[in-house]
């Protein structure tokens, strides 16, 4: 587990090849996902090393329910209740009234680098015993481009591409974006190093939805990113975009 400071109310957890960050306001918590299965104990220990307790989140947002995103939400709503939300899309998602999701196929395919090897038994190791098509019951849908009412009044940004329900945050308050897997800044299956970039294909449901998601989040008003994979980078977003899109 790597924690990283942002500002005084944020602060960027990397798991297992995955962020998650952690919204404070007052002595309320906000966490926005919640990495692989086995990333729970991390999950819970990054709550307690920012000085709160887990029972302090009363809210998980979540980008997106691939398994790398939603892996550590039962260690939370299972002992603490803690309530569930996405875009409305994505919550029949999290659901699993269907599943967008790389393939067990496609993840062999990426053994023949080792990269991709590495990339994979890390995967494996993540997400352990737990059922790879895991459903969360309860998931409350959130209104896009509005103020939620949740610690640090992030706001949720329609980003639909890498899943078609993939949501994005604005913190306005800090001028931190929340991009998911719609904007990285690494992964380890990426052939362009670091720096703002899409994910590779292999991962994405529409690879002209991304691009059309990456172009949305121009106009918005940040000058921080934290990704969903790679570090936090501080750029005016119009700037990663610009980036992202000419590699």
């Amino acid at each position: 587990m790597k924690l990283t400071r942002v500002n005084d109310q944020v602060h960027v957890v990397t798991g297992t090849n995955v962020n998650w960050a952690l919204v404070s306001d007052g002595s309320a918590l906000t966490l926005v996902d919640a990495g692989y299965p086995n990333d729970s104990g991390a999950l819970l220990e990054s709550i307690t090393a920012i000085g709160h307790r887990p029972e302090d989140v009363t809210a998980i947002l979540l980008t997106h329910a691939h398994l790398d995103h939603m892996g550590g939400v039962p260690a939370m709503t299972g002992r603490y209740g803690t309530p569930v939300m996405t875009g409305a899309e994505e919550a029949r998602h999290a659901r699993r009234e269907y599943l967008e999701q790389i393939t067990p196929a496609q993840m062999l395919r990426q053994c023949t680098r080792p990269a991709g090897l590495r990339w994979v038994a890390a995967t494996v190791r993540a997400v352990g015993p737990a059922n790879v098509k895991m459903a969360l019951d309860e998931v409350v849908a959130v209104e896009p481009n509005t103020p939620l009412d949740v610690p640090g009044g992030l706001v949720a940004v329609p980003t639909p591409g890498h899943t078609r329900g993939h949501t994005a945050y604005l913190m306005p308050s800090t001028g931190v974006l929340f991009s998911g897997d719609t904007l990285v800044t690494g992964h380890p299956l990426s052939r362009l190093g670091t720096g703002a970039q899409r994910l590779p294909e292999v991962f994405n449901e529409s690879e002209d939805g991304v691009t059309e998601a990456i172009e949305s989040l121009r106009g918005l008003p940040a000058d921080v990113l934290v990704p969903g994979h790679g570090e936090p980078v501080r750029a005016p977003v119009a700037t990663l975009v610009d980036r992202a899109l000419n590699r």
